[in-house]
């Protein structure tokens, strides 16, 4: 098959298929003439780079993950690097749920401040809490 229905089948474009090929992550593509012949496996491998895209691999990572000596994905590195990546995810997740709380806090803070503000009849607010 040639570029565009590889394209076609791997909901990719042939801008991006030519750009994994040339950075090897497709290895060594077939040629007829100035046309390149791309196989089911090449199918396989861009549909298997663009879910590593997905789940937020860059294409510099995946190079040691997609060539073997035979050829085939190492799916135990693939597995290691999806264990660190989910290690990087769930650091990230916790940083992000203690931004959650700080902003929470501050929020009811405020609020507090403008509800007493109200009441009062008067500017009680006169500072942004600093943490």
């Amino acid at each position: 098959m040639y570029i565009g229905e590889l394209a076609r089948l791997a909901n990719a474009s042939a801008k991006a298929i030519r750009l994994y090929e040339n950075l090897g992550l497709l290895g060594q593509v077939q040629r007829l003439g100035k046309y390149r012949v791309y196989t089911e496996r090449n199918v396989l491998q861009v549909q298997l780079i663009r879910q590593a895209q997905s789940l937020g691999f860059r294409l510099s990572e995946l190079e040691p993950m997609l060539h073997t000596a035979h050829g085939e994905p190492d799916w135990a590195l693939i597995a290691q690097y999806l264990h660190d990546k989910r290690a990087v995810v769930q650091t990230e997740i916790k940083k992000l749920h203690a931004l959650d709380a700080s902003l929470l806090q501050m929020q009811a803070e405020i609020q507090d401040c403008l509800q007493a503000q109200l009441a009062a009849q008067q500017a009680v607010c006169t500072s942004f809490p600093v943490y």
